[in-house]
């Protein structure tokens, strides 16, 4: 049964569910008395007509002038092909999965005028209700396209525009294989078929180009209810067919590094001049300033300036003025070093999304055994190697716990998302998070069901990062009850190996009552897919008519497939 959901993709009825009436329809379309230019059967489908011709060893089959497709084929010019992982989106929860698309790479020496073939749904999340949005993705309320842009055109998109780092990971696909593929591509083109954010999404349908290009990959029976982009890059890599990899920063990642190497007393100065409260020519002349200074300035000052550009926020008359005068002034300062820029982790050596987690505890002097999956993606308290720093976004987290008496369940999350975007001088961020579902971290002495969503603000360093949130919040009993908690949080994550985590929470409820959270937790990451977790948990609950509070200390053990 194909996936495609387009009736133009066929020419038989049934062909979308019988491949031999879709055969038979195929073959009498190709030699039938149709004019054999752009608009014939053999132009607009190369690779069935390429498929065919092999398989048969057909010698006679009819030919067809198709101008358009060779055109356009050597505008492409297929050599090879590159997958390409623009890395999460700090701030967007659509985003924070990261996002996967193809490059054909060409004979030009620079990668920049390859081409890059994407898929998407065809609805702009930036126009639409965000709800609307997230549930129509879900149940598949928008057409997936394909597109074939210049590789330049989505770095815009992705590492300029949305502050996304890119990973690119070469495969060795030949070049007859990358010609497979193209003329699938071509086949495609103008074709539709349901988007669905979870299953037969972006990812999902570079797994059947790539398939498409080699058949014996096999890359999709993978994956049955969901498809996480980073994973696609994890089963691409345990295929065997990824032989390099190249990292590009963003224009976050880069600001960020000047933000280093800029002197404090200098550090409003980049952002100065693309506001214009001074000029580029009153830094070179500034005398007290030093010459790698001034450097530094105003290359941050031209990155910020490509930045705010991006974002929409300066006029493209006014951009250009502000680009000349600021690259003008820099060229004037001579040729130093290129800004370097230390490759962080690659995501691909990051633990999976799947975890199985096992483990004993103590509370308040009884002995527990716990059990619990998720079937995705990451979280706080995993270790942070080769994953945006700050990020959670979970599914179905369950945790259950066993004693001598009563089996109980800890927790059962429906979604939990956390964005901790530490604030800087190019980036004034907010940081926020959302959860939805049961747990036991309220009054009750029993898992309850609960939302909540707060902001705040975060601050790091390279050695770590703290964070203060305000979360308001309801959850039920008998009757609806609402609160606000504020939190003070302190992440370590310096080192590659260790995962500090420790958070103190004051909430105050609609009945009157206040309850004190405090939650601290030492990871030990022992391989890429394993980590050992000591946790230790102070929760007030409202017993016997008053509050009491309990203490629970747990050793877990990680493992992620």
């Amino acid at each position: 049964m194909s996936e495609i959901d387009d009736a133009n993709f066929f020419f038989a009825k049934d062909g979308a569910t019988n491949p031999q009436h879709e055969l038979e329809a195929t073959l009498d379309a190709f030699f039938s008395d149709e004019v054999k230019d752009d608009n014939s059967s053999i132009c607009k489908f190369p690779a069935r007509y390429a498929w065919l011709q092999t398989q048969l060893k057909a010698d006679d089959f009819p030919k067809a002038n198709c101008a358009e497709y060779q055109k356009i084929l050597q505008r492409v010019d297929p050599k090879s092909t590159t997958l390409v992982f623009p890395a999460a989106h700090i701030n967007s929860p659509a985003s924070m999965f990261g996002h996967t698309f193809l490059r054909i790479n060409s004979s030009y020496n620079s990668k920049l005028l390859s081409y890059a073939i994407n898929y998407a749904a065809d609805a702009d999340a930036k126009k639409e209700n965000g709800v609307i949005f997230a549930i129509k993705g879900l149940i598949g309320g928008y057409y997936g396209l394909y597109s074939l842009l210049p590789y330049y055109e989505k770095l815009k998109e992705y590492r300029d525009s949305e502050q996304r780092d890119i990973w690119e990971y070469d495969l060795d696909l030949s070049q007859e294989e990358t010609l497979s593929m193209f003329r699938h591509i071509w086949e495609l083109n103008g074709t539709h078929s349901y988007y669905y954010f979870f299953t037969e999404n972006c990812s999902y349908n570079m797994l059947w180009l790539l398939e498409a290009a080699r058949p014996s990959l096999e890359l999709r029976a993978k994956f049955h209810y969901d498809v996480i982009p980073l994973e696609t890059v994890h089963v691409v890599k345990n295929a065997g067919i990824v032989k390099s990899y190249n990292y590009r920063p963003s224009k976050r990642t880069k600001l960020l590094k000047y933000e280093t190497l800029i002197d404090k007393k200098y550090i409003s100065l980049p952002i100065a001049l693309v506001e214009e409260k001074i000029s580029a020519k009153s830094i070179d002349a500034n005398k007290s300033i030093d010459i790698d200074q001034k450097r530094y300035i105003l290359e941050s000052g031209v990155e910020y300036l490509e930045y705010r550009y991006s974002e929409g926020k300066i006029k493209k008359e006014h951009y250009l003025e502000l680009f000349h005068e600021m690259t003008t002034q820099r060229a004037k300062l001579g040729i130093t070093k290129p800004l370097d820029i230390k490759t962080p982790p690659n995501p691909v050596n990051g633990h999976r999304a799947l975890r199985l987690q096992v483990g004993v505890g103590n509370k308040e002097g009884e002995t527990l055994g716990y059990l619990g999956i998720r079937p995705a993606y990451h979280d706080l308290e995993d270790s942070s190697y080769g994953f945006l720093r700050g990020t959670q976004i979970e599914f179905l987290n369950f945790l259950a716990s066993a004693s001598k008496d009563e089996l109980k369940v800890e927790e059962a999350t429906i979604i939990s998302i956390v964005s901790l975007a530490q604030r800087s001088a190019f980036f004034k961020s907010f940081s926020w998070r959302t959860k939805t579902g049961w747990d036991n971290n309220y009054l009750d002495d029993k898992p309850t069901f609960g939302f909540n969503v707060g902001a705040g603000y975060s601050w790091g360093n390279t050695l770590g990062y703290v964070y203060f949130l305000v979360d308001p919040l309801f959850y039920m009993t008998s009757k609806p009850v609402a609160g606000i908690g504020g939190s003070v949080g302190l992440k370590i994550d310096k080192y590659e190996n260790f995962n500090t985590n420790i958070e103190l929470t004051q909430r105050m409820y609609d009945n009157g009552q206040r309850q004190l959270l405090i939650n601290a937790l030492e990871g030990v990451r022992i391989s890429k897919n394993s980590q050992i977790v000591l946790k230790y948990d102070f929760k007030e609950k409202f017993k016997a008519k008053k509050l009491q509070s309990e203490q629970t200390l747990r050793l877990l053990l990680k493992y992620y497939f």
